[in-house]
């Protein structure tokens, strides 16, 4: 059960990376720092997308609409550190 336990806490650890990735991507191009025109990041980005949009839009189905500030990636961010903070301080218990 340990094992099954660290091997979670891995995968949500390489979620939380992902939508770091995401949020900070998502700034970089807003902000004109990197083209959407270059064929790497084009990928990158619409991989990133393809990976996290299911899991946006259903956090967006029960947020209130906050007026173009989207907090899906926050609220994901909290969940995945609230299961982190539950599965290590449960990890040594089995």
């Amino acid at each position: 059960m340990q094992s099954l336990l660290q091997i979670a806490d891995f995968a949500l650890g390489i979620a939380k990376f992902f939508i770091f990735a995401h949020v900070i991507m998502s700034w970089l191009i807003n902000f004109g720092v990197i083209n959407m025109y270059n064929n790497v990041v084009r990928q990158i980005w619409v991989g990133l997308n393809n990976l996290l949009e299911p899991v946006y839009s259903r956090i967006r189905q029960v947020l209130p609409p906050m007026g173009g500030l989207d907090l899906a990636p926050l609220v994901a961010l909290f969940a995945i550190i609230a299961l982190q903070i539950v599965i290590r301080n449960n990890l040594y218990s089995f």
